[in-house]
């Protein structure tokens, strides 16, 4: 059996062109208003007000200073120590003040493998923030095309109450001359409540679809313009493949957790290497009342510390093996992500594939089924046909034209999954004009563990953080 061979972009593309006219003019549109919402505009809201954007990007903000942790383990500790003690036999008040400072100087190479390990999850991070950038846009686009569906269902089935009244109105008439019986009349009835019962059942769909909207996009519609046009996507599914194995957010993130799970094994060998510590006191002593003998005075005193690891119990060789198994998990969890990545971008292929060949088969059956109502009612007119006939034919139109509709918002749909799948749905790729956020930034300021907590330029990327997400 031979399939069809794969759409190019092209192709894609300008059957997107036919679509949008000849749905206008199928549907007869809707008059909107100038603030109608257009697709482009939705997906800058939804990321404006995105609440899990903005939890994610101060989430980010603990990998970053876990970096400037891991930094910090590099420097001397300097600490003040006071203290008082109380003789009770010899009635005796001794004061202590120290200035203690401790150096690792070596540490068997696990601290250095702290940072890097740090530095990669803060860099799967970052990734993962594009990822899931990428699916607050897809859900806004889910959204917007789910009510521009349900708009237009809504137009087709109050079009068809419309047309079902009429013929009811003259399958009445008809019947007080005669010319139809009390079962024409009975169908049209019935045609007509179920009618009404499905445009009722549109519009809740539609208000469920505005709810979603509105949880996706952060506010309701306003009008909608219609989705316009698609940006680029991959040329050919091998394309779109190739970019989901090596280019997706989420693939790169999961290869940044891979080095970090080596080098968290790196640093847990280091603990069965020796560590040397270089260590200083500077201390003054005062004892009230003084003693007959001796001055305790000022102390000062450096020495340097070895120390080598014999016996913990198993404990280090547990931290060995638990850093093992997290480095494999992790390794099987990253081709397991590439094979969801292909298997997406096969999904969203052949799902604008089948929505394109939909939208072809019912402007086909569209027009024939146009042309034989249109026969039908001449030939009920004559006598030739009934009430009946009639019904059913204006069943098969209403019915062509929902699914072209469904087909129109599928390909829309499928078309910005291909894109996710592929790594490009995002704000960059797709030009949205929003405010700019950058990631590094934060990790510029405090990456390498300043001492002062806050700073000019860290309440300045505060704000900035706030103008880019909600500042309630």
């Amino acid at each position: 059996m031979q399939f069809p061979m794969k759409p190019t972009f092209q192709r894609i593309r300008a059957g997107l062109r036919l679509t949008l006219a000849a749905g206008a003019l199928a549907l007869g549109g809707m008059a909107m208003p100038a603030s109608a919402d257009s697709l482009r505009q939705a997906m800058v809201d939804a990321y404006a007000n995105s609440f899990l954007l903005e939890q994610n990007r101060y989430l980010l903000r603990i990998d970053d200073e876990g970096v400037a942790q891991a930094m910090a383990a590099l420097r001397p500790v300097l600490s003040f120590v006071a203290s008082m003690d109380r003789d009770l036999v010899a009635d005796t008040t001794t004061s202590t003040a120290s200035l203690v400072a401790e150096w690792v100087i070596y540490q068997g190479g696990g601290r250095r493998a702290a940072i890097e390990g740090a530095r990669e999850t803060l860099l799967a991070a970052r990734q993962e923030l594009v990822a899931l950038e990428q699916q607050v846009l897809l859900d806004a686009v889910t959204a917007y095309m789910n009510v521009w569906r349900d708009i237009q269902v809504v137009n087709v089935r109050e079009r068809n109450v419309r047309v079902i009244t009429q013929q009811l109105r003259a399958a009445r008439d008809r019947f007080e001359v005669g010319e139809d019986t009390r079962t024409d009349v009975a169908q049209a009835e019935a045609a007509l409540a179920q009618a009404r019962s499905e445009l009722a059942a549109a519009q809740g769909t539609l208000e469920i679809s505005r709810e979603l909207f509105n949880l996706a996009i952060g506010r309701y519609p306003s009008g909608l313009s219609g989705p316009g046009s698609i940006p680029g996507l991959p040329r050919t599914e091998a394309e779109a493949e190739a970019l989901a194995r090596q280019s997706h957010p989420n693939v790169l993130a999961l290869q940044h957790e891979v080095t970090a799970a080596e080098l968290a094994v790196a640093e847990a060998r280091s603990a069965y290497l020796p560590s040397v510590t270089l260590d200083g006191r500077y201390s003054y002593t005062d004892v009230d009342p003084a003693p007959l003998t001796g001055n305790p005075g000022e102390g000062a005193s450096i020495g340097i510390t070895l120390t080598q690891p014999i016996y913990r119990g198993g404990q280090l060789a547990s931290f060995e093996r638990q850093a093992l198994a997290q480095a494999a998990a992790v390794r099987a969890g990253l081709n397991q992500q590439v094979l969801v990545n292909v298997q997406q971008v096969g999904n969203a292929w052949a799902q604008m594939r089948i929505a394109n060949a939909q939208i072809q088969a019912a402007d086909q059956q569209i027009t024939a089924a146009e042309l034989a109502f249109e026969g039908v009612q001449e030939e009920a007119s004559l006598g030739a046909r009934t009430t009946l006939d009639v019904l059913d034919a204006e069943q098969d139109v209403l019915d062509a034209r929902i699914a072209r509709i469904q087909a129109q918002a599928d390909l829309y749909v499928a078309s910005y999954s291909l894109l996710a799948a592929s790594g490009l749905l995002t704000v960059e790729h797709l030009g949205l004009q929003v405010p700019e956020y950058d990631p590094a930034a934060y990790a510029e300021l405090f990456g390498r563990a300043p001492a002062r907590f806050a700073s000019p330029q860290g309440a300045q990327l505060d704000s900035v953080l706030q103008r880019v997400g909600r500042s309630d």
